[in-house]
């Protein structure tokens, strides 16, 4: 989680302190297996749910990559969509279709593409949208990939029919970071939103936590124990290279990045108590936001830089408050529940995301910020380090499932969940990237 060691005194049924530390209780993990592939299960059904038809792609049986099934586990797991049975039909973008069978199959809306091997050993990739309903086409796009972005093109796929069929912006082409233990060995992976594609952006015998990504999807900032104590580095996806942020007497921890890519927000122990600081991304010296006698740590930022989430157990027990990006007086934010922790606030605003402590388990509760209205959308009691989608539409976690270490993604109102662990690994820490430039 994000946040330093021994932030709050953990109690006897929290296990989620366990996970916290992360030294002693990945110590004591067995090894495990790391599953860098996940398989995504999509489960719950949504109230409105858009029918729609990807058919198989003309030559994909012979690709690497099966694209219309990955676009359509993608438009299914997002809530907003439900697959029709496509057997029997296999089309292309060159035609037009009959749309009236498609309306016999109650489909509201059609893909149909191609998948062609090029002599370069490249692949294109063609599609084509139509409205079933209104017997329109809603365009396509080609691409000419190599193998190892057949996947790639498959979420633009999803991404291009998502926008065009809700008018919100698709989050299937854009990444998440998050954590594993295997054996002795601790891995910073970088996947596709589905969990799948993960490559390893960094690999330690000691721990690493709370990564944390730039507003650009360049840069990860996390923190690892390399030293024996926590250290804030900041780290370049493509080319590995990383620098040095905040290495200061005592404990440094919990990077958050402002909207403007050159400042963090971290939590800092230097000066006695763990406390708020910016610091450029660059390193340098720490500015100090807070000036409490308690325990505040967790920070987030609101989407336009303005404010600061955070947690602090100034009240008693750990709550999330709100105060200016450049300090000044908190305000509480959280009121139901003796015990809430890891704040994540939506790109549009509107929601925070937080854990809360519910009797002797840890869940996901969702608070629409305007009405203060707070709803638990899991059923789970292991949750933790939930991080919005950057369309705010969907919430990536961890969390424990049928006793097996999971990451999970669910839509708001924890109507649509999709698993995205494997078999086995020890897998947590997640944090959803921004947008991708095409």
């Amino acid at each position: 989680m994000k946040k330093p060691l021994q932030d709050f005194p953990p109690t006897p049924s929290s296990s989620f302190f366990a996970r916290r530390a992360l030294v002693a209780a990945l110590a004591a993990t067995p090894a495990i297996p790391v599953l860098a592939q996940f398989r995504v299960e999509v489960s719950g059904v949504g109230v409105t749910q858009l029918p729609i038809a990807i058919a198989p792609f003309r030559g994909e049986d012979s690709s690497p990559q099966k694209i219309s099934a990955i676009v359509l586990a993608d438009l299914e797991r997002s809530g907003q969509f439900r697959g029709v049975d496509t057997s029997g039909q296999a089309l292309d973008e060159s035609s037009r279709p009959d749309l009236s069978l498609w309306r016999q199959r109650t489909a509201d809306s059609l893909a149909v593409g191609s998948v062609t091997r090029l002599a370069d050993g490249r692949f294109d990739v063609r599609f084509r949208l139509w409205d079933v309903v209104r017997g329109q086409d809603l365009g396509g796009q080609s691409y000419t990939v190599p193998q190892g972005d057949l996947r790639l093109a498959a979420h633009r796929i999803a991404d291009y029919i998502y926008e065009k069929l809700t008018g919100e912006k698709g989050i299937f082409s854009t990444r998440i970071a998050y954590v594993t233990k295997g054996g002795t060995r601790y891995t910073l992976w970088v996947a596709d939103a589905d969990g799948e594609n993960a490559q390893a952006a960094l690999a330690s015998p000691e721990p690493i936590i709370s990564p944390s990504w730039s507003s650009n999807g360049t840069q990860l900032a996390y923190v690892s124990f390399e030293s024996r104590k926590p250290v804030v580095y900041v780290h370049n996806v493509a080319s590995g290279q990383r620098r040095l942020v905040a290495n200061f007497r005592g404990s440094n921890s919990a990077p958050a990045w402002a909207p403007d890519g050159g400042t963090l927000a971290v939590t800092l122990s230097r000066d006695g108590g763990s406390q708020l600081y910016t610091i450029s991304s660059a390193g340098g010296e720490p500015r100090r936001l807070t000036q409490s006698n308690s325990i505040d740590t967790e920070p987030v930022y609101s989407a336009d830089g303005s404010t600061i989430y955070f947690v602090s157990d100034r009240g008693g027990a750990p709550q999330i408050y709100k105060m200016g990006a450049s300090g000044g007086n908190p305000t509480r934010v959280t009121f139901s529940g003796t015990y809430n922790i890891s704040p994540s606030v939506s790109g549009d605003g509107r929601w925070l995301a937080y854990i809360s402590r519910v009797g002797g388990g840890f869940k996901l509760h969702v608070m629409e910020l305007a009405t203060g209205n707070v709803q638990a959308i899991t059923d789970t009691t292991a949750d933790e380090n939930p991080s919005f989608a950057p369309n705010s539409k969907l919430i990536v976690y961890a969390t424990k499932l049928q006793g097996r270490e999971a990451l999970m993604t669910t839509t708001l109102d924890g109507k649509i969940k999709a698993r995205l662990a494997g078999q086995a690994g020890d897998i947590r820490e997640p944090d959803w990237g921004p947008f991708q430039k095409q």
